[in-house]
């Protein structure tokens, strides 16, 4: 299986529990794997044969810029779920991670995230 990969690209939302988070919101990055077969798009040099990975993009910020969500693992598995129904003849499976650099909690930690993995391929 082949990748393609969007990595660390950021937004700011307003997803999460605590009205500070809701109300402010704050940045967050998503990093996404997507199983495609890339073979015919390699040999063809055809945009056509692959999957556009400034659509990815744009579909991403839509969700993460978009409705609220309190939990970060719903605002993955939204992604995963529009990128499948999305792009169902090229994208066989999807993960996704939604990390919150600077969530609202005490403590000493470089970022909190949540990871999950849907389809085949991954």
């Amino acid at each position: 299986m082949d990748y393609i990969h969007l990595r660390d690209v950021e937004f700011y939302g307003y997803h999460g529990v605590l009205e500070a988070e809701t109300t402010l919101g704050q940045r967050f990055r998503v990093t996404l794997k997507l199983a495609v077969d890339l073979k015919e798009a390699g040999q063809t040099d055809d945009l056509n044969k692959t999957v556009s990975y400034a659509e990815v993009y744009e579909l991403t910020k839509e969700i993460v810029e978009g409705k609220p969500y309190k939990l970060i693992e719903a605002v993955a598995e939204k992604i995963a779920q529009t990128i499948l129904s999305t792009f169902t003849n090229q994208v066989k499976g999807v993960q996704v991670e939604v990390i919150k650099p600077d969530p609202p909690i005490p403590g000493h930690y470089r970022e909190v995230a949540v990871e999950i993995t849907r389809g085949e391929g991954i």
